[in-house]
């Protein structure tokens, strides 16, 4: 493998022809305070690949290809709508257990006697 930097960020722009704004995000701990710092920083990079925004990429350094453009997309890693079907997947799955579980549990009218006599027999103020 080369000696070419490569950076992973999310597209926040496909305006401009063959040509993406790439949001890359670094966390670092500072270095007197200790707290969590998080830092971005765009680039524009070349894009033959067709990526749009919303999607994951590795860009890799490159030489000048125009006035403020020095990176390209090397590859796509996560398309936008797909994080989106994930996370319903992921929702879908979790409903379907909390269904499961409700169905295990005893039925509301089991319960219901020895709720409503606890309450009848409390005085009220």
């Amino acid at each position: 493998m080369n000696r070419r930097r490569r950076l992973t960020g999310v597209v926040v722009s496909d305006k401009m022809q063959k040509t993406v704004v790439v949001r890359v995000t670094r966390t670092f701990r500072h270095p007197l305070y200790q707290k969590v710092v998080h830092r971005s920083k765009k680039y524009k990079a070349h894009d033959e690949l067709g990526a749009q925004v919303g999607d994951v990429v590795v860009i890799v350094e490159s030489r000048p290809i125009s006035k403020t453009k020095r990176w390209v997309v090397q590859q796509i890693v996560q398309r936008a709508g797909e994080a989106a079907r994930e996370h319903d997947v992921a929702v879908e799955e979790e409903v379907a257990a909390l269904v499961e579980t409700e169905a295990e549990a005893p039925s509301p009218a089991e319960g219901a006697a020895d709720d409503t006599s606890a309450v009848a027999e409390t005085p009220e103020a």
